[in-house]
Formats: C-alpha cells, sequence, structure tokens
C-alpha cells in the first residue's frame, strides 16, 4: 500500500497545496510497512450518553418541522403541535422554510409568521426588511462552500449563510422545548434533548458540516460534545420507518388487491384522497404509534434482498439502495446515494419561465425586487393549484393573480394583462374575468414534466447498475412524492420491475424515520464511503518510477514527495464506527514536530496530493518536544481514522510515549 504506483502528476502544483516536504523545513512522514487495517470498534471511546428525549428537525426546501419521542416510549411519536397561520389546501403539519430578519438583521420570525408578517408591510417598509425561502438550495448549489458563504434575501441585501441557518435551527429548537416544556408541566433543558437533523444523502461534506456549525452556532450541541447531535441521511431515515410500514400505512401502486378499502384500478389519485382523510382524522392527535414490529410488507424480504427508496422533495431528489442484513434486520448501502437538484421547486421555476414567456423577463424581474411580497403570493397561490394537478384532471386550473400584479404590469407596459395574455400566443393559459389566470390541465401537467422526466431518467440510470438488479420494492418518499403526476411516472416506468410503494402519511416519512433513528443509531450499519482519503507521505525514490520532479534530498537520502497514502477508497463499504489505522515514522529521526496532513478526493485512484480534485482536509500535529530520549530510532506514529455517521474524526498517536492528538476532517476552514 505504501509503495504508490503513480503515474506523473499532471498538475501543476498550486501554492496552497506545494509539497509539504520542502516548506517550513519540515520533513514530513513516510509510512511504516506494512500497513494494516485495525477493525476495533473498541475505538468507539465516547461514552453512550443517555438522552430523555430525541427531537428531529426536517430541515426542508420548501417546508420544515421537528417530531420527538421520549425515550421511555420509543413506540410514539409526536408530530409538533400545529402552527399559526397554513394555506388553503396545504396540510399544515409542516411550517415554510421561510425566515424573516428586521432591517438592522435580528431574528424577527419563521414560518407563516414570517411571511404573512412580510406580506402585511407597506411595500416602501417591506424592501428594508430580509426575507430568505428556498435557502437551503443553496448549500447543495455552491460548489466551494465555507463559513463565509452569503445568501440573498429577496429585497436583493447579503447574509452570511452561518447566520441565517443557525436562526432557524435556533427557533426549532426554542419550539421544541417550549413545548417539551408544557407538555412534561416543568422546564426541558437542551441537555435531555438527542438532536436529530436530517440532510439529503447527494449533498457533498461541505454541506453536511456546515449544517453541523449551524447547529452548534444554534446551541444544540458543542464541538466538545458533538454526540448530543445526530445528522442523519433523509433516505436513511425514510428507509427505517418504511421497515415498520403496517399494510394501512401505505399504498401499493402496484397491487391489484384493494389497499386501504379501495380498488387500484380506482385512479392512484382516489385512492389518496382516501389515505388523505384516513389521516386527517388523526390529525388532531398528532401523535403516531410506531408498532414494536417488523412491518408486513418488511417480514417478505429476506436476508440480502434490495429495495430503492426515492427521496423527492421540494429541492432535491436522492435516491439510495439499501439491502437487508438478518437477523436484526439491520440496513447496508449498496449503492452510493444519487440524485440531484430535481425536486419540487423545479415545477416553480417551470411556472416562472411560463410567466416570463407571457408577460416578458423584464417585467418578472423587477416585480420580484419591486413587489416581493406579493410575487410570495403569487407564489403560494401557485402551490396550492400544483397540489391539484393529476393525470386525469379534466377541468383548468384557476391562479388569482395579486392585485399588485395586474396594477404593477399596467404602469410597466401600459396595458392590461389580459391583453399581454391575448398577445402571448400562450394558447393553453387564458385570462378569467375573476381577475385569474386559467391554466388548462395539459399546461398545468407540462410544467412538472421536466422535473418529473429528470428523476425518471435518474432512475433508470440506477437500474442499470450491476448492484441494483433484482429489487423487490420502490418507496416514494418525500413531500413531491404526494404528486399523483411523480406516482403515475414512476410507476409506469418501473411497476413491471419491483412494487412500488407510497407510506401514507408520504411528507412526514422522513421525519419519523430520523426520530426512529436517533433512539437507536446502530441500525444503518454500513454506508459507502463518499470520497477517497488518504495522507501526504515522503517515499523512498524509485528511478523511473517516480516522477523526476518528485525528487527530494535530505541528508543524502532520497524521497519522492507529496505521495498520497491511501486510508479509504470513494465508494468503498465502511462499517459505522470502523477504524481504519496506518503507522507512520518521521523521516529524519530528530524530528519533534510531526504534521499529518489528510487530503480528499472524489477520484478513485491518487497518486500524489498535486492531482486535480485532491484537497486537504484535515491536519494532525503531534508535538513530541520534551518527551523522554529513549525513544526507538524508529519512532512509531499510529494514525486512526474512525468513519462515523457523517463526521469522520482522525488521531495520531505516538506509540513509545502514548501522546495523542485528534482533530476532525474539516471540509470549510481548509
Amino acid at each position: 500500500m505504501s509503495e504508490t504506483e503513480g503515474g506523473t502528476a499532471d498538475a501543476v502544483s498550486t501554492p496552497a497545496y506545494s509539497s509539504p516536504a520542502k516548506s517550513l523545513g519540515d520533513p514530513g512522514i513516510t509510512p511504516l510497512s506494512p500497513s494494516h487495517i485495525a477493525k476495533d470498534s473498541d475505538a468507539n471511546d465516547a461514552v453512550e450518553q443517555s438522552f430523555l428525549v430525541v427531537v428531529a428537525i426536517d430541515f426542508g426546501t420548501t417546508s420544515s418541522g421537528y417530531a420527538y419521542s421520549f425515550t421511555k416510549e420509543p413506540e410514539c411519536i409526536h408530530v409538533m403541535r400545529r402552527w399559526e397561520g397554513g394555506d388553503p389546501g396545504v396540510s399544515n403539519q409542516k411550517t415554510p422554510t421561510t425566515i424573516l430578519l428586521t432591517p438592522e438583521r435580528k431574528f424577527h420570525s419563521f414560518g407563516y409568521a414570517a411571511r404573512d408578517f412580510y406580506h402585511d408591510l407597506d411595500p416602501n417598509e417591506s424592501k428594508h426588511w430580509l426575507y430568505f425561502e428556498k435557502f437551503k438550495m443553496k448549500l447543495h448549489t455552491t460548489g466551494n462552500l465555507t463559513m463565509e458563504t452569503d445568501l440573498t434575501a429577496a429585497n436583493g441585501k447579503k447574509v452570511k449563510a452561518l447566520e441565517i441557518f443557525a436562526y432557524a435551527l435556533q427557533f426549532f429548537k426554542e419550539q421544541a422545548l417550549k413545548e417539551l416544556s408544557d407538555q412534561t408541566g416543568s422546564e426541558f433543558e437542551n441537555s435531555e434533548v438527542r438532536w436529530v437533523i436530517t440532510v439529503p444523502a447527494i449533498w457533498k461534506q461541505p454541506a453536511k458540516q456546515f449544517m453541523r456549525q449551524a447547529a452548534y452556532k444554534a446551541g444544540m450541541a458543542t464541538p466538545e460534545n458533538p454526540e448530543q447531535l445526530i445528522i442523519a441521511l433523509e433516505p436513511e431515515a425514510a428507509s427505517i420507518y418504511c421497515r415498520k410500514l403496517r399494510l394501512h400505512q401505505m399504498i401499493d401502486l402496484s397491487s391489484k388487491a384493494p389497499v386501504n378499502g379501495y380498488n387500484a384500478s380506482d385512479t392512484v389519485g382516489a385512492g389518496f384522497t382516501q389515505a388523505k382523510e384516513h389521516v386527517r382524522r388523526n390529525r388532531q392527535s398528532r401523535t403516531f404509534l410506531v408498532e414494536n414490529v417488523i412491518g408486513e410488507i418488511w417480514s417478505e424480504l429476506e436476508e440480502g434482498d434490495r429495495y430503492i427508496v426515492v427521496d423527492s422533495g421540494g429541492g432535491t431528489v436522492d435516491l439510495t439502495v439499501h439491502q437487508i442484513r438478518l437477523p436484526e434486520g439491520h440496513l447496508k448501502e449498496l449503492y452510493k446515494a444519487t440524485g440531484g437538484p430535481h425536486g419540487s421547486v423545479g415545477v416553480d421555476y417551470e411556472f416562472e419561465k411560463l410567466l416570463c414567456k407571457i408577460f416578458g423577463e423584464d417585467f418578472i424581474e423587477q416585480f420580484k425586487i419591486k413587489r416581493p411580497a406579493a410575487w410570495v403570493d403569487l407564489m403560494i397561490a401557485f402551490e396550492s393549484r400544483k397540489r391539484a394537478a393529476a393525470p386525469d384532471r379534466t377541468n383548468p386550473l384557476n391562479i388569482t393573480l395579486p392585485f399588485s400584479f395586474i396594477d404593477y404590469y399596467k404602469k410597466f407596459r401600459g396595458h392590461s394583462v389580459e391583453h399581454a395574455l391575448r398577445k402571448s400566443n400562450v394558447d393553453f393559459v387564458k385570462w378569467s374575468s375573476q381577475g385569474m389566470l386559467r391554466m388548462s390541465p395539459d399546461a398545468m401537467n407540462a410544467l412538472f414534466k421536466p422535473t418529473i422526466d429528470q428523476i425518471i431518467q435518474h432512475l433508470s440510470d440506477l437500474f442499470e447498475k450491476p448492484e441494483v438488479t433484482n429489487v423487490k420494492f420502490l418507496f416514494l418518499v418525500g413531500g413531491f412524492a404526494e404528486a399523483p403526476l411523480l406516482q403515475q411516472a414512476v410507476q409506469n416506468a418501473f411497476g413491471s420491475k419491483c412494487r412500488i410503494i407510497i407510506p401514507q402519511d408520504v411528507g412526514l416519512t422522513i421525519l419519523k424515520g430520523a426520530v426512529l433513528f436517533g433512539l437507536d443509531p446502530a441500525v444503518i450499519k454500513v454506508r459507502r464511503s463518499p470520497l477517497t482519503y488518504g495522507v501526504g507521505v515522503l517515499n523512498r525514490f524509485v528511478e523511473g518510477k517516480h516522477p523526476p520532479e518528485k525528487l527530494l534530498v535530505k541528508d543524502g537520502t532520497r524521497w519522492c514527495t507529496d505521495v498520497f497514502d491511501k486510508f479509504i477508497s470513494a465508494d468503498q463499504s465502511v462499517a459505522l464506527g470502523e477504524t481504519v489505522s496506518r503507522s507512520y515514522t518521521p523521516a529524519k529521526p530528530s524530528q519533534f514536530v510531526i504534521v499529518i496532513n489528510i487530503y480528499s478526493s472524489e477520484q478513485d485512484n491518487v497518486s500524489f496530493i498535486t492531482e486535480p480534485g485532491v484537497k486537504k482536509c484535515g491536519t494532525l500535529r503531534l508535538d513530541l518536544t520534551g518527551t523522554d530520549t529513549l525513544v526507538p530510532t524508529r519512532r512509531e506514529i499510529k494514525t486512526l481514522m474512525q468513519f462515523g455517521d457523517t463526521e469522520i474524526k482522525a488521531m495520531a498517536i505516538d506509540v513509545a510515549t502514548s501522546k495523542s492528538v485528534k482533530a476532525g476532517i474539516d471540509f470549510l476552514n481548509y
């Protein structure tokens, strides 16, 4: 392993990653062969803490919510109490992910409250307030995310993303603690809560770390006590919940047998209305009982069976392939999470494009800036109609245009909205005399098409992979899974390959699964590493094998610098808590400060740390000055990397003196 077979590094080493060995007279480390992998799970020196309650937060692109369960009665999952506000035609279990800051940039409100307050402000005043929505997507789309990344408010002003995320999490923290205190009748302390925050599995490591930093800033946990917070992956949470499903809690699109007392020959949509009724009757209670059994559908799965979880939310679609490991029914991730930014927001974007086509892009851009609250109103009106779209719908959908839209358009263009519609050649959108846009069902379906096509394409690609042969079930979860158009498209494309199952309260699946995960984090046993990790080392220079520009001569020894010594490869299976260890020795015996730099790459085979795409993500600095001089000539420095939930911990130990140093892998500050 230590003799890295390396071709020449084409990349010219950039100053940021210049050869560590040539800088600062730091001679670096060299591998002690042979390197071995320790499978000691006892490296978990973290004492299992006991918490009274687990609170999970589903921080979504379009809507968010929390749920909790007391560890003494894990079979009861309570979904947060009803929120003030709410929209017609949209169920209220979650609140919109919107946040409002005062003109002084202080937190004002979140959710419906933020939206309604912002909306009621006088237009001249509202342009000084900072309103944010759908801001979670920024973490997915920003290539080089750091603690300094900005978000742009509706009025165009910029604020640090970390502050906004921390405000949002702090809001949920306070709401949850208040509800818990009211429920138990005594003041509830943050220290009694284990928090779980869900993130998309396809997020890159920096975004996952960013969420943790925001939670620390919000006071949910501290870097000294990181175990209090779990960052869970959304499809994994969904998967855990799907295991518990009973037959009356889901809709099997492919079954011909009656489910929920309706026949599969009825349209998908009708079954859903009934399922919704069933849920609504239980809504007031807000407590979901999760029976401590494996659900019927699950009992049909045997050792080694595979299923896919398609988590389609507001911003992203996440596809994860899991395999069952019996007897405990642990989950093993078979194929690293894939997906992309194909959430229901894509439908909103198509609607916006349609408006630009009718009224002109220049007007829409101006309107958004000059009348931001009215724009929000228009999108809310669209949202409730979007939820009414169905494959078999025949009557048109009406979308109310805010008065200020009609008024501002006339001022801007000098003619009426009605005139614009007539002249636009968009024949499937008409103007109705009640001041509404009237869309034919086909027009609405056309807005869904690009997003749904991308999801189907992604799934088709996934089904081609060898790891994804003979999949038994496909679970469709997440808020966008409520869309009958998406259900039908998935059923038509893949119904012949596997059974397609939709949990009933599909928008809350992730939230409930995240609570179950917090109660028993050990349920996910094996993940795929999304990156290749290794450290930068010196190897003895071999003529003809190593590129000449990597040659470094020190004290008569010829070294090859910048060698990437691999700990784990991208897409390799990693058991949770697994520790991988390597041993190194200082290249120069008299060296007392040992610096080990950790690097990551999305590529599988990396030979040198100077190659494109290799990023530094951690440093272990071991200072051995003042240690006893009776140290063996070849000092052994053992380096361990432990692959945890979404975090990775690294540690270096000087074997002779047991002196050690720890570091977390950091993707945001390098």
